[in-house]
């Protein structure tokens, strides 16, 4: 593999954009695959795959190439060569390249990832609070788990086609795909592919939606007429699966405390065909109090740290921190004694987070089990998906029903 100046100069803008100026890493690399129009796929694909790959494995090729934040140019250019070192690729005869021991680098690369903290690139903090949280053996499974790429999943929108008939439109489009056995609407692509520029994607065929976050919606057992309230909607993921599973049929609030988040939302409605969708900015705690004691359907799909989808945003784990960890925990809490106040009695409501810590999930529903709020609420049925076991993102999910 030859490496090309004004790709590799774009990933060092992008790692530093990321690392230095506290960017989110999904940004940037929008950002950076603007940068130039004569760029094809195979250029494109170096610039986010690289650039995904380094922050993924900050710590580890840091400690390789004896580079300690702020991350300058020059180190953040030793970094890039232990990554090309690591995979085979030829240094080129740059000024910015100093000369590199490819064979130290590989020793040091060997005597570092016997220890985990360092084999899996994870702040000692966060790698002591996952083996207390889960024990040894499941961390250990779960955080390589989470260092893997994440594959494409597909969610077909049933108000438009179904998986067969998507999976058969895609094929004439050159994309192969193949259907995951207890997934019902799931398809996951053979090899990447940028999806986003079929004619499928644009008449709102289908959604991207990993296969774990695809089994958050049918676990609110929603039917179509009833009223839902989708309390956390953010831009709607999985309020258009919930619009679907609704048949179009009924009301289906979405709430969320950003208003660019919804007219996201109201943008994938239009392209999804999804028509009874409807939009409110939490502005004051009046929006929820009116719907107290309405709801036939809550679902909160609160914020969490995100630990369960490392895959996706691996610079998660140099943004968070122990601080966080406590407030969000303290969030959760106070939505859900707030938020469940809207399901009506015989109602159902799923508490749900991207998250595989119990202080985020089990823990929360049994503290709010046990207030005055959870009084009148009981546990149905709950649920931990784990990457390291079911091949996907790490979620959680609680169904309660108010008596």
């Amino acid at each position: 593999m030859r490496l090309h100046r004004n790709l590799v100069f774009a990933v060092i803008d992008g790692l530093h954009l990321i690392f230095n100026e506290n960017e989110y890493a999904d940004k940037v690399v929008e950002k950076l695959l603007k940068r130039d129009k004569r760029w094809g796929s195979r250029d494109r694909g170096f610039i986010a795959e690289t650039t995904y790959d380094i922050v993924r494995w900050k710590r580890l090729y840091s400690e390789i190439a004896e580079v300690k934040a702020p991350l300058t140019r020059p180190n953040l250019f030793r970094i890039f060569a232990v990554w090309a070192v690591l995979r085979g690729i030829a240094l080129p005869d740059w000024k910015q390249i100093e000369p590199t021991p490819s064979r130290r680098i590989k020793g040091k690369f060997d005597e570092l990832s016997k220890i985990r903290k360092y084999r899996e690139s994870i702040p000692d903090w966060l790698d002591e609070l996952g083996s207390e949280a889960l024990g040894e053996q499941l961390w250990t499974k779960e955080i390589a788990a989470l260092n893997q790429q994440a594959p494409v999943i597909l969610r077909a929108n049933r108000l438009k086609t179904t998986k067969e008939q998507l999976s058969a439109f895609l094929e004439t489009e050159q994309i192969a795909t193949t259907t995951i056995k207890g997934y019902p609407d799931a398809l996951q692509l053979k090899e990447r592919s940028n999806v986003f520029i079929t004619d499928a994607f644009k008449n709102g065929h289908f959604e991207v939606q990993d296969a774990s976050s695809q089994l958050v919606a049918p676990f609110l057992e929603v039917m179509p007429g009833q009223r839902v309230v989708d309390a956390c909607a953010g831009a709607g993921g999985k309020t258009l699966h919930l619009a679907a599973l609704m048949e179009n049929k009924g009301q289906l609030i979405a709430l969320d405390i950003y208003a660019n988040k919804l007219k996201e939302l109201k943008r994938r409605a239009r392209r999804n065909s999804a028509h009874n969708i409807e939009t409110r900015v939490i502005t004051s705690n009046k929006i929820i109090k009116k719907l107290y004691g309405s709801a036939d359907r809550v679902l909160i799909d609160a914020p969490c740290t995100g630990l369960g989808v490392l895959r996706r945003n691996p610079d998660a784990k140099w943004k968070l921190n122990p601080e966080f960890l406590q407030r969000v925990t303290k969030t959760q809490q106070e939505i859900l004694k707030t938020y469940s106040k809207m399901v009506k009695p015989g109602g159902k409501l799923v508490y749900a987070t991207c998250s595989i810590l119990p202080q985020e999930n089990m823990d929360q529903v049994n503290i709010f089990l046990a207030s005055e709020e959870g009084k009148d609420f009981e546990l149905e049925k709950d649920r931990n998906i784990y990457a390291s076991k079911s091949g996907f993102d790490g979620f959680f999910m609680a169904r309660l029903v108010r008596k």
